[in-house]
């Protein structure tokens, strides 16, 4: 009888496990159209101390990506792959698709001295604080931790496309429906490349 009722526990607790494309699924359903809020003030600078005003309200799209104190920086940063995405999309939209980068670095020497080493004259925010996050409560991996967004801010998918190749081709497809004045709120949704998680538009 124990026998039983041990087998019966471990089927209900490996019944009840949620699989790992099931909590994928369940992430993008829950930031499939939500609004990113950003802090009242934001200070962006090139190469960690150039503070200027970068204004996106031209823009379209924008792809926010943030990034934590955890690990090793560097590697998450991959800034060299971003120069050439941000050409690369720059070249494609007509210049209509901003990036919004925000980091909470253990310490601002080092991510100074990246943004140096790699020359990413780009307008970044470092957020001591970690204010974006408190806001957003934005998920705990790397990979669920960049967005696209619409004009007013709404996810319209998850996704990093410098750490999974999947999620860089679809992105690609973003300046096309643009032009062909395709009508989808989600029409990149899920940018994970998982089928079957309610996607309105087909790819």
């Amino acid at each position: 009888m124990k026998t039983f009722y041990y087998s019966l526990l471990i089927f209900l607790l490996c019944a009840c496990k949620e699989t790992e494309k099931e909590k994928i699924a369940r992430l993008v359903n829950e930031w499939e159209s939500r609004e990113l809020v950003f802090p009242e003030t934001s200070i962006l600078t090139i190469l960690g101390r150039d503070t200027i005003a970068f204004d996106t309200d031209g823009c379209d799209y924008r792809i926010f990506t943030y990034i934590d104190s955890t690990g090793c920086t560097s590697c998450k940063l991959q800034l060299l792959r971003w120069k050439e995405l941000i050409t690369e999309f720059d070249s494609l939209t007509h210049n209509n698709t901003a990036f919004l980068f925000y980091f909470h670095p253990k310490s601002k020497k080092d991510i100074a001295y990246i943004l140096k080493r790699d020359k990413f004259e780009y307008p970044v925010c470092i957020d001591d604080a970690d204010s974006i996050n408190k806001l957003n409560q934005f998920p705990d991996k790397m990979m669920f931790q960049t967005f696209l967004l619409n004009k007013e801010n709404r996810v319209i998918a998850i996704g990093n496309p410098i750490h999974n190749p999947k999620v860089d081709n679809i992105a690609r497809l973003v300046p096309l429906y643009h032009s062909l004045g395709t009508v989808c709120d989600t029409f990149v949704v899920p940018l994970v490349a998982l089928a079957g998680t309610g996607t309105k538009c087909v790819i």
